[in-house]
């Protein structure tokens, strides 16, 4: 059975879409996509409001990916696959990012996951690297993601390109789901069940 680590923001942890802010919910166990995937042991970790690069100056410094993506494969392990969902939250308007900065974080994940001391760590381990759907402004959360949906537009090709340049699994979520109307970040049940199902097609193909 292999051992599939998705790290990734509130839509890996399963944050149903927002209706009301400051209310923490959460889908369950067989609801969410990473509990979905079959036939493999699944470690979840998901962060609400996680980036690929970036201290969040109101969330704190802890969502930056980098350090987060660290910790994990050096909490869990040996893993077979890496399943590498961030960006969204990159593109939000506090911190003025460009499509080509949001892939270099992601970039700079790939380093640390494909850097020979993690490999060994791990005996070696794939990755499948998703460019999540683009935002949508609307709902209680769309001053945050103001200017978000032409950048989170223009990232599927880039995240493509990186993924090839890189050697590594690739799915566009966008050709298989898309954000809620409610809140046009996060992803209603039916679309964790059809990512899953997405996902679990790529995982066939890496492990």
């Amino acid at each position: 059975m292999a051992v599939v680590m998705c790290f990734g923001d509130s839509n890996t942890h399963g944050t149903p879409p927002i209706t009301e802010l400051g209310r923490y919910e959460r889908f369950g166990g067989g609801q969410r996509w990473p509990s979905l995937l079959t036939g493999h042991e699944v470690i979840e970790e998901g962060l609400p409001g996680r980036t690929a690069m970036y201290d969040d100056p109101v969330m704190g410094a802890h969502m930056n990916g980098q350090a987060g993506l660290k910790i994990a494969l050096e909490s869990h392990g040996p893993i077979d696959v890496l399943v590498l969902m961030l960006g969204t939250n990159d593109v939000k308007a506090r911190f003025t990012s460009t499509p080509e900065q949001v892939v270099g974080g992601i970039a700079s994940l790939l380093d640390i996951a494909q850097h020979r001391l993690m490999q060994e760590r791990h005996g070696g381990f794939q990755t499948l690297l998703i460019c999540p759907p683009p935002v949508v402004e609307v709902g209680p959360i769309r001053h945050e993601f103001w200017g978000g949906a032409a950048r989170s537009v223009a990232l599927p090709p880039l995240y493509q390109a990186l993924a090839k340049a890189r050697g590594i699994g690739f799915l566009d979520a966008a050709a298989v789901i898309a954000v809620s109307p409610i809140d046009g970040v996060h992803f209603g049940i039916e679309e964790h069940a059809k990512l899953a199902t997405a996902v679990q097609e790529k995982l066939a193909g890496l492990v």
